[in-house]
């Protein structure tokens, strides 16, 4: 592989479809499982070669004080681990990251930007690390990057870096973020001190995506951390009882939260949901004509 001069790569958010929190591991983290689907809104990250490493954020969204450092720290670590693997410390560049993708929103943001950096960086440097390689070192920037390196819907177990691809039927979605961040260590501690209640067995949930079964991917839903964080953040049950009341097949919290998607029939019953609930927006997910 020979190096470019810059490089684009797309940074697609991701929603859970399911998360099944197992318990508690003895590395600090939490063993799951979940069907992670990559969305239409997505981030876009761009790399040029430059004497040093540096990152700066074109936010096309509000930032919250005090997030805004956190997504380019992500990527900046990504960007450290893929020097590191490919010529050494002294390898440079700059990172530009336009950022639609809500932060601190369990849209997967900061990893999507960290997976988009590296696929950028192996492309710019010419590394020509394969993609297995690619998702063994984004295992130890973040536990969604090896999942948002593959770009296909994916199941995932372990903490995150044990990932499979499926193929998942293209699905219509409403989204509404909150005015709030959740983070992910808060929401998994929230799981343990409410006792840790794990969800179904997902196989019927997984089949429905498989085929594109709408009606039963609808009821079939669930994410263990949704109770937890509505627990303390009661606006995430208000919004999802309203996506629910305006007709939605069903609804849930994405990740740690508090962003809460809803699953539509096709496009235009999706442009019916965001129109029923104020500051939401409609996606696709994985991204395409459905």
């Amino acid at each position: 592989m020979t190096a470019s001069s810059a490089v684009t790569v797309s940074a697609p958010a991701k929603l859970n479809v399911y998360l099944r929190v197992l318990g508690a591991r003895d590395d600090g983290y939490h063993e799951l499982e979940s069907l992670l689907l990559p969305l239409s809104l997505a981030d876009e990250v761009s790399v040029t070669e430059a004497k040093k490493l540096d990152v700066v954020v074109d936010a096309e969204i509000e930032l919250s004080e005090g997030l805004h450092a956190g997504g380019m720290n992500l990527a900046l670590v990504a960007a450290l681990a893929m020097a590191e693997a490919c010529g050494g410390p002294g390898r440079g560049a700059e990172i530009r990251i336009v950022k639609r993708i809500p932060v601190a929103a369990g849209l997967g943001g900061g990893s999507a930007d960290a997976a988009a950096t590296m696929l950028a960086l192996n492309e710019l440097w010419g590394c020509g690390l394969a993609r297995g390689q690619l998702m063994a070192i984004g295992e130890r920037v973040g536990s969604d990057v090896p999942a948002m390196i593959a770009r296909e819907p994916v199941l995932v177990r372990g903490r995150g870096e044990q990932v499979a691809p499926v193929h998942v039927v293209t699905t219509w979605w409403a989204v509404k973020p909150s005015d709030f961040p959740t983070r992910s260590p808060d929401a998994y501690r929230w799981w343990d001190e409410d006792g840790g209640a794990v969800g179904p067995d997902p196989g019927a949930l997984v089949a429905a995506a498989e085929s594109g079964n709408v009606e039963l991917l609808g009821h079939a839903l669930f994410n263990d951390l949704e109770a937890p964080v509505a627990r303390r953040h009661p606006a995430v049950a208000h919004v999802k009882r309203a996506f629910l009341d305006a007709g939605a097949l069903g609804a849930l919290m994405s990740g740690s939260g508090p962003t809460v998607m809803a699953l539509a029939r096709h496009m235009s019953h999706a442009d019916q949901l965001a129109a029923a609930v104020p500051g939401a927006f409609v996606v696709s997910g994985p991204p395409g004509a459905g």
